[in-house]
């Protein structure tokens, strides 16, 4: 498979213009335009009150021109003096004005002006926080689940893992497209907007230290370079990843990927069984719906299983794996189970069932 050219000129044009950064999930703040009205009317409010005390107080006070304050003056006063411009022309005479000035208006000018400058020390402090709340995050992730593509196959692949127990915050999710992003934060995943073929923006998503990789791109040629690029970056880290063409199944386990499922030939099998038994297919569609009816799962074998048949353990065992052979429940060469096998189970997916810890289910088509 080769890139076009010009693929290759619009990915080249878009990683000019593209800025490359992580996007944590944050809580729903308040609109923009609200966010200024709350701040005006707050603005108002201290200067009407500021001239309601000039203004009662308006014995206290003088003007050069003609000598009476009335309620004009006293909102002149009290823009003039709380925007800390304070022409001189109307002042405090009288002690009681004189000790209101310092231990009320003086308050409010402070306030006033906090009010006034509050969004550039709120924007500062955002950008401060963002950036401890960034340097946290990275310094914590370990271990976690990196996918890239969040269509519908990237998206339900995370569905199907956090339904095992895997939280949120253990799931990063590359994609070059900001809205999706925007939609994974929105779910409670931390996103990295980008192109994952290049190795810059992986590392952005701490591929180096995670532990699964999930690839769910939309062309087969970019799923391809993604492996390569996740599999030089981390020789440890289970990838999986999805391909539309099995032809192209082989090219992806030779960059690096330990699973390939080929979503066009596993949905027309999922469709061609669904016509030859409408019931079966139900199962299986019930199967391949982890959280809900019958999940398969592959987990170890427990030593209360050590010494027994597949047939004979609690669950219904359809293969177990020893080493790296997946034999059927049936073959001669399985005998008695080991300690080091694992099991490929169908079992009931309820909330209070209790599975081995190191549980998990199968990759999903």
């Amino acid at each position: 498979m080769k890139l076009a050219g010009h693929d290759a000129m619009a990915r080249q044009a878009d990683e000019k213009t593209t800025t490359y950064r992580v996007k944590l999930p944050r809580r729903i703040v308040e609109r923009p335009l609200r966010q200024v009205a709350r701040r005006v009317l707050m603005a108002l409010s201290v200067l009407v009150a500021t001239a309601m005390i000039v203004w009662f107080d308006r014995t206290g006070y003088t003007d050069n021109s003609d000598g009476k304050v009335d309620l004009l003056d006293a909102f002149y006063y009290a823009t003039v003096t709380l925007s800390t411009t304070g022409y001189g022309d109307i002042v405090p005479v009288s002690d009681t004005a004189r000790l209101i000035n310092i231990f009320v208006i003086t308050p409010l000018r402070v306030l006033f002006l906090i009010i006034l400058v509050g969004t550039t020390l709120e924007v500062l402090t955002e950008r401060t926080r963002e950036e401890w709340r960034l340097n946290r995050w990275r310094s914590n992730l370990r271990d976690h689940t990196v996918v890239v593509g969040f269509g519908t196959k990237g998206r339900s692949a995370v569905e199907t893992v956090c339904a095992t127990g895997l939280k949120p915050e253990q799931v990063v999710v590359v994609d070059p497209s900001g809205k999706v992003i925007e939609a994974a934060n929105s779910l409670g995943y931390a996103g990295v907007m980008g192109d994952a073929t290049r190795s810059d923006v992986l590392v952005r998503a701490e591929v180096q230290r995670a532990k699964k990789i999930i690839i769910a791109t939309q062309r087969d040629d970019t799923a391809v370079l993604v492996a390569l690029t996740a599999r030089q970056l981390n020789r440890s880290a289970k990838i999986v990843a999805a391909v539309r063409e099995e032809e192209n199944a082989p090219l992806l386990r030779q960059s690096g990927a330990d699973a390939v499922i080929t979503s066009a030939s596993a949905a027309g099998r999922l469709l061609g069984l669904s016509v030859l038994s409408p019931h079966a297919g139900m199962v299986m569609e019930d199967l391949i719906q982890q959280g809900s009816g019958l999940d398969l799962i592959e987990r170890p074998v427990i030593k209360a299983e050590v010494g027994l048949k597949p047939r004979e353990t609690e669950d219904l065992v359809v293969s177990v794996v020893r080493g790296h052979r997946v034999l059927g429940y049936d073959d001669k060469a399985v005998g008695a189970l080991q300690l080091t096998d694992r099991l490929i189970a169908i079992v009931r997916a309820t909330p209070t069932r209790q599975v081995a810890p190191d549980a998990k289910p199968l990759p999903r088509d």
